[in-house]
C-alpha cells in the first residue's frame, strides 16, 4: 500500500512538474486592478455615447514608436510576453513562444503574434482622445506602463477589430475577469467615458470573477 502511494506521489510530482514546464505561460501587462478596484473604477467612468467616429484616422495615433535602441513598442512587448525570445541586430523576435491570453493557443513565430490595445484607437478616440493632443494619443498608443498591449493570435486580434465589451470578448472565457479589469483601468487611466452597453457587459464580465 505504501509502495503504491509513494508510487502514485511520485506520477502527480511529474506530472506537476511537467505541466510547469509546457503549461501556458506568459508576461502579464502590469497595473490590472481587482476586481473590487476594477468595479469601483468602473462606477466612477463617464457614461456618454461615442462620438467623432467620422474623423478617426490610425495616423493620429503614432504608434510602434522607438523605445529603447532599435527597438520599438512592438518588439518590446514582444520580448516582455514572450517566454525565451531571442532577437536578432535589429530587435526582431527571431524565435521565442508566446501565448495569447484571448484564446489560450501558443506560437512560436513572431509573425503569427499581433499586438492588441486592449481599448483600440478607434475605440479610445470615439471615448474622449479626439480632443487630446497627438503627443497625448501617441503616449496611448505605446503604453508600456498599464495593461494597453497584450501579445494575441493575429487573427484573434483582426476579429477583435475597434469593438467594445458589448460588440466582442475573448474566446476563451475563463479570460473575461482579467480582460474586463484591464479594459476597466485603461478607461479610467486616461480618462476615457463608458457607454451605456459597454458598462453593462463590463458588469457582467466582472460577475465571472
Amino acid at each position: 500500500m505504501r509502495r503504491a502511494a509513494a508510487m502514485l506521489a511520485s506520477a502527480v510530482t511529474a506530472l506537476l512538474a511537467l505541466t510547469l514546464i509546457v503549461g501556458p505561460t506568459s508576461a502579464t501587462p502590469s497595473n490590472i486592478p481587482s476586481a473590487s478596484t476594477a468595479t469601483s473604477r468602473l462606477a466612477a467612468l463617464t457614461v456618454a455615447a461615442e462620438s467623432h467616429q467620422s474623423t478617426y484616422d490610425r495616423d493620429l495615433f503614432p504608434h510602434w514608436i522607438t523605445i529603447s535602441g532599435t527597438c520599438n513598442t512592438r518588439e518590446q512587448v514582444l520580448k516582455r510576453d514572450g517566454i525565451n525570445v531571442v532577437t536578432d541586430s535589429s530587435c526582431a523576435a527571431v524565435s521565442g513562444s508566446w501565448y495569447s491570453p484571448y484564446d489560450g493557443a501558443t506560437w512560436t513565430a513572431a509573425s503569427d503574434v499581433d499586438i492588441d490595445h486592449m481599448v483600440p484607437l478607434a475605440e479610445a478616440w470615439s471615448s474622449g482622445a479626439w480632443a487630446w493632443t497627438t503627443s497625448k494619443r501617441q503616449t496611448y498608443a505605446n503604453d508600456l506602463g498599464g495593461p494597453e498591449l497584450w501579445a494575441v493570435t493575429d487573427n484573434v486580434n483582426q476579429s477583435k477589430s475597434d469593438q467594445d465589451p458589448a460588440e466582442w470578448q475573448p474566446p476563451l472565457a475563463s479570460f473575461d475577469c482579467t480582460y474586463a479589469r484591464a479594459w476597466i483601468q485603461v478607461k479610467w487611466y486616461w480618462g476615457l467615458s463608458v457607454d451605456s452597453a459597454e458598462k453593462s457587459a463590463l458588469t457582467s464580465m466582472l460577475a465571472s470573477c
